[in-house]
This record gives C-alpha cells, sequence and structure tokens, in this order.
C-alpha cells in the first residue's frame, strides 16, 4: 500500500505529496467519485493495486500532530 497526503487541489487535478517527499500530480478524474468528492487538502489517501480510499484516522492523526506543533511553536 502506498500513502500519499493531498498537498492542494487545482484545475481538475489533486498534486499529491509521496511518502518519500516526492510531488505528484494526478487528474481528479482518474479516482474513484465517492473519494474525488470528499477531497480537502491535508486528506491521507492510500493506494492499493486497483483500489483507493481516504484514511480518516491517519488524517486526523496528522492533522491532530500538526496542531500540537504549531501550539508548541506559537505558544509563549
Amino acid at each position: 500500500m502506498k500513502k500519499f497526503t493531498i498537498d492542494r487541489i487545482e484545475e481538475g487535478k489533486a498534486v499529491l505529496e509521496c511518502e518519500n517527499g516526492e510531488m505528484v500530480s494526478l487528474d481528479l478524474s482518474a479516482l474513484p467519485k465517492n473519494v474525488r468528492k470528499k477531497l480537502k487538502d491535508g486528506d491521507v489517501l492510500n493506494f492499493e493495486e486497483n483500489s483507493c480510499f481516504l484514511d480518516k484516522h491517519e488524517t486526523q492523526a496528522r492533522k491532530l500532530r500538526i496542531e500540537k506543533l504549531m501550539n508548541e511553536v506559537f505558544t509563549d
């Protein structure tokens, strides 16, 4: 399984960040309709062979880690 994070969505494409930091662009039309409708910046997508799904748990955990880091950096 490969994990990607949605960096941004623009002009009918999702710009994905791979686990190794590489950025790739993917046509939104290549994603399943149920995934495509829900995508937001920061979401984690998992790809396995012929399927793709949003990883809600990883997305939430990632957002909490980022929020904690932001609080540590910007709190007196």
